[in-house]
């Protein structure tokens, strides 16, 4: 299942945007309004659960500065990736957008898809707070 959330302009260079999405703290910022746990478990990965849904374990697997950062399951429960991908505008702003890639069951991709589209597309809204 792959999800891609709409591109969005923020008003950081390139490289401000990387910095500071590879910082795992600041992801708790671009969490949704119903965010019900938010716990960094070290310098490259943290635990998030929202309302209504397990916890999920995420760990940063990948960065290409200033273009690229990947983080993934740090499980193999639910095997899958989330992929900013940030490309430079301006020597002030920037866009991104939010690749998701899971490998699921059909009927895993019928319970989540919908929560998921959703979530990757309000982290990506939430981006200019960072």
């Amino acid at each position: 299942m792959n999800l891609e959330s709409p591109k969005v302009t923020v008003e950081k260079s390139a490289q401000e945007l990387f910095d500071s999405l590879s910082d795992v703290k600041n992801f708790e910022k671009l969490m949704p309004e119903n965010i019900a746990k938010f716990e960094v478990i070290g310098d490259d990965s943290f635990i998030f659960g929202l309302k209504g849904m397990p916890e999920i374990h995420l760990k940063m697997k990948e960065k290409i500065a200033p273009n690229k950062i990947t983080l993934g399951a740090a499980t193999d429960k639910l095997p899958f990736t989330l992929i900013a991908n940030i490309e430079s505008v301006s020597d002030s702003s920037s866009t991104v957008k939010l690749d998701f890639e899971g490998q699921f069951n059909a009927m895993m991709v019928m319970m989540v898809k919908g929560p998921i589209s959703k979530f990757i597309e309000t982290l990506a809204s939430n981006m200019g707070k960072l």
